[in-house]
């Protein structure tokens, strides 16, 4: 198969766009931030696009009860913080590359 003229000059360019937006959506998904709670938000996590635990918020009433309860909800609300952020980002680097990067599990791909 033979390449038109031009043609490897093109892939290469369409290559490092890719990559350049590739690169500037890993630096968004630092910057947003995506919550979970449980016990009916009495605990909110925060993760950001990197599913990096920013911050855990406890409700004071929360702290009257048993240990165990009190980890069972910060482990559902750091959960679904972290299914949430998988979600955004795998929307995020979707949009970029044509759903491609979801199917390929393309390395440094969140």
């Amino acid at each position: 198969m033979m390449i038109p003229k031009g043609g490897m000059k093109n892939i290469i360019k369409k290559a490092q766009e890719l990559q350049s937006q590739m690169e500037k959506a890993q630096e968004e998904l630092n910057l947003i931030e995506i919550e979970g709670q449980s016990g009916g938000g009495m605990i909110t996590a925060k993760v950001n696009g990197h599913k990096e635990l920013i911050t855990l918020d406890i409700e004071t009433e929360v702290l009257q009860e048993d240990k165990e309860m009190i980890e069972d909800l910060i482990v559902a609300a750091v959960n679904q913080a972290l299914q949430n952020a998988g979600k955004a980002a795998e929307e995020k680097m979707s949009s970029i590359t044509g759903g491609l990067a979801g199917k390929m599990k393309l390395p440094g791909m969140v």
